[in-house]
């Protein structure tokens, strides 16, 4: 009589609960491949929302168009003010006492510049493919109702990064809610609205709402995959810091040829303090700039298993030589970095005129990793300035500094992500790994770290918990560019990827 009992309580369990047995490999290839049209109309509806974080106005209609969608799935959602732009939080609880999972999702995208862009508005998503001559020519949306080929593309800003890799995930979640499947853990949403601007109000958002937000692991629908194009597991993150400099010289900008020879030109003393910054091998010269970093051979090994050529990559970036911070691409990205992201100086092509210009702008970019605080680094590149023989002013330079000092330049920084990095061999790789490896054998890449940004350490120290990307986009996809793209072929394993997971036991 016990056990009819105890079958009957447990049948009534599952039935009343939704609880499932996990979905096996070909239910989820079947209902991805049954969904995928769907998920293309609700993408491209989704991309046609303009979404510059930098405008109130875009970003609340992204957020009413998200508040509302999650709302369909039975999500309850609560916005999140901050002194920018709100976030929006989601929540679906299956049952209590179980783990929770909490899913980050980036909203905004990057300006827009209309014109180098191939088609007509960055916000009206095309469908592309492409010929055997490498070009890309547009089809109609219709073609995707009679057959869709894996390698056709969608065009639009966002595509790629993240609303693509975001509406993978809200397409499996619709899956679910249509087979009344429940995940054995709690779902936690926070969606974020200006992330390319650095997400700046993130960090304190966290820390208020820190009961609200707590999970027991982070997974960040953002990031491109590795250059293999398999699905791709990212466990750090590169944090970031950008510098702007000026190297001042004359007064006003002087005519070239009554000046030239008597007055210097700030364009030379800018290239020689470039020039100073790194080695021809590409190694940073700024002292202590690679302190406290080691690569054990496990490290290494660990890094070099991935499915990479060096000559396949240099080819397609289309370069002859790589520089030579650690041995091999995987390597590299384990150190930080020093990039020039822009350059100027009087003016070029047809406006250019015979003068001497009156200062040089140069734009910095710093790529931290967990060794390297943003702050220490900015410090030794101020340090190396001043070594370099310049006097650093705050804004513009007085009239006594102008007397006095024959190098002049000025040096404002800002901090941005932090960066943040997960044991590989954690609980939450063998959780993912087991979740996609029914799906896509060993054809799984887990990468240490990505060489990009993502504001994920406000969770990862906040909350003490692990964050992990996953990563959905093909690594072509123009990631910030003009012709934003993303593969047809890619969002399809990106819905399998996020069914993978919603159905694998959390224990």
């Amino acid at each position: 009589m016990k056990q009819i009992r105890s079958f009957w309580i447990l049948f009534f369990l599952v039935i009343s609960t939704g609880f499932a047995q996990k979905m096996s490999a070909p239910e989820i290839r079947e209902m991805a491949a049954l969904n995928l049209e769907k998920g293309i109309d609700d993408l491209i509806a989704f991309l046609k929302i303009p979404n510059d974080g930098h405008f109130e106005e875009q970003v609340a209609q992204n957020m009413t168009w998200c508040e509302t969608l999650f709302q369909e799935l039975d999500f309850s959602t609560k916005v999140l003010p901050t002194e920018g732009a709100p976030l929006l939080f989601a929540e679906k609880k299956s049952r209590k006492n179980k783990k929770t999972v909490l899913f980050y999702l980036q909203i905004d995208g990057q300006p827009v510049d209309q014109k180098q862009w191939d088609q007509d508005n960055a916000f009206i998503p095309v469908l592309k493919k492409q010929n055997n001559i490498g070009t890309w020519s547009q089809i109609e949306w219709e073609a995707v109702k009679k057959d869709i080929d894996p390698d056709w593309r969608i065009f639009g800003r966002s595509a790629s990064d993240s609303k693509g890799p975001a509406m993978a995930f809200i397409t499996a979640l619709r899956i679910l809610k249509t087979k009344r499947l429940k995940p054995n853990f709690n779902i936690k949403v926070i969606m974020d609205f200006q992330e390319e601007m650095g997400s700046p109000h993130l960090a304190t958002a966290v820390a208020q709402h820190r009961s609200l937000l707590n999970a027991n692991m982070v997974l960040i629908m953002d990031g491109t995959r590795h250059l293999s194009n398999w699905p791709t597991l990212t466990y750090g993150a590169r944090g970031i810091a950008t510098a702007s400099l000026r190297v001042f010289g004359p007064r006003y900008p002087l005519h070239s040829g009554q000046y030239g020879n008597f007055a210097p030109n700030p364009v030379f003393e800018a290239s020689r303090l470039l020039a100073s910054l790194k080695d021809e091998e590409g190694r940073v010269l700024i002292d202590g700039f690679y302190d406290g970093i080691e690569l054990t051979d496990a490290d290494k090994k660990a890094l070099n298993a991935l499915p990479e050529n060096q000559d396949s990559l240099l080819l397609r970036l289309g370069i002859a030589k790589n520089e030579r911070v650690g041995n091999t691409y995987q390597e590299a990205l384990q150190f930080p970095s020093l990039n020039v992201r822009g350059l100027k100086a009087a003016w070029v092509g047809n406006e250019v005129r015979t003068i001497i210009p009156n200062e040089v702008q140069i734009e910095i970019d710093m790529r931290l990793v967990s060794e390297t605080p943003g702050e220490r680094l900015m410090d030794l590149f101020k340090l190396h300035i001043e070594k370099q023989g310049f006097h650093l002013v705050d804004s513009i330079p007085s009239e006594l500094e102008r007397q006095t000092y024959p190098k002049l330049a000025s040096l404002n920084y800002r901090l941005g992500s932090l960066p943040f990095r997960t044991e590989m061999n954690s609980e939450t790789g063998k959780f993912l790994n087991e979740a996609m490896g029914p799906i896509f054998g060993d054809k799984v890449v887990n990468m240490r770290t990505t060489g990009g940004s993502q504001p994920i350490a406000p969770f990862v120290h906040t909350l003490g918990v692990p964050a992990v990307s996953i990563r959905i986009p093909n690594p072509d996809n123009n990631i910030h560019a003009p012709n934003e793209n993303l593969r047809l072929g890619n969002f399809e394993e990106g819905i399998m990827m996020c069914l993978a997971i919603l159905s694998q036991t959390f224990q």
